[in-house]
């Protein structure tokens, strides 16, 4: 299984990316190793996050999601039951 994750820096912005432990991948991102884009943008916290089957899907996903609006983003978080 992997995760497609939507993560809300500090400083407001949003940050999108894929894992096969999400839970680690979050505590990386809070510990500074994580992306480049998120290092000076701590604490990030997890707004969003949906289950795929494998690694394709969630590359293609993530980057859908990448490709969406600022507020086509806050309204798919919104719609995360």
């Amino acid at each position: 299984m992997y995760y497609v994750y939507i993560l809300k820096c500090s400083d407001g912005s949003l940050y999108t990316g894929c894992t096969n432990d999400l839970e680690n991948r979050i505590k990386t991102h809070n510990a500074g190793k994580g992306a480049k884009y998120t290092r000076g943008r701590l604490p990030v916290s997890l707004v969003y996050s949906k289950k795929v089957e494998n690694r394709s899907e969630a590359l293609k996903l993530e980057l859908k999601i990448k490709s969406l609006k600022r507020s086509e983003k806050f309204k798919l978080i919104r719609q995360n039951p």
